[in-house]
């Protein structure tokens, strides 16, 4: 297993509840997928560098995780079709 991590922002326009079930899924999707989470770590709301489809703030959430190339391929795309992400970046640490 290789050692990712992943940092996502979620809209801000989601209450509490869909925010955190967003976090779940992809938590979800991580551990479905025979990956092992080390770290989640939620920075909370902060104010975006540029706006973003007219949002000038987001929910930060950071990922540390091991998994293989698939899992990788499976968040990127469910990050991709999901509504409630502003932006989302997947990086292989280094060692």
């Amino acid at each position: 297993m290789v050692a990712y991590e992943t940092m996502f922002i979620i809209k801000t326009t989601l209450d509490e509840e869909a925010t955190n079930a967003v976090i779940e899924k992809f938590k979800g999707i991580m551990t479905n997928m025979a990956g092992e989470i080390a770290k989640v770590d939620i920075w909370g709301k902060r104010r975006l560098a540029y706006e973003i489809k007219d949002m000038s703030e987001g929910f930060y959430v950071l990922i540390d995780f091991n998994g293989d190339g698939e899992l990788v391929k499976e968040l990127d795309r469910v990050f991709k079709i999901t509504d409630g992400i502003l932006r989302h970046i997947i990086l292989r640490k280094g060692e």
